[in-house]
């Protein structure tokens, strides 16, 4: 993955152009859904989720940390992550 290839990002109603190497994927806050949303094309849940948090993150409630869904448009499958909003350490919803 090129760190410095131009992010794409688009909302529900968009479609991002995307190469055989990633899928799209819906993430959302664990906490809020709906207009939070966004879609991102991009190779694993896991840079999904973190490229959600580094630019579409509310605020969480409490504490250092955020759960994400990220949901596979394409396959249907969908995972939740916590995110540490410090360290960046992503690990699976209990």
């Amino acid at each position: 993955m090129n760190p410095f290839a131009p992010l794409r990002v688009g909302s529900l109603e968009e479609t991002a152009a995307v190469t055989p190497a990633e899928r799209r994927f819906k993430v959302y806050p664990r906490h809020q859904a709906g207009e939070h949303a966004r879609v991102f094309a991009e190779a694993s849940f896991e840079a999904a989720a973190v490229a959600f948090v580094e630019n579409y993150a509310p605020a969480p409630e409490a504490g250092t940390e955020i759960a994400v869904h990220v949901l596979d448009l394409d396959s249907g499958l969908e995972h939740c992550f916590r995110i540490d909003l410090e360290t960046g350490a992503t690990e699976p919803c209990s």
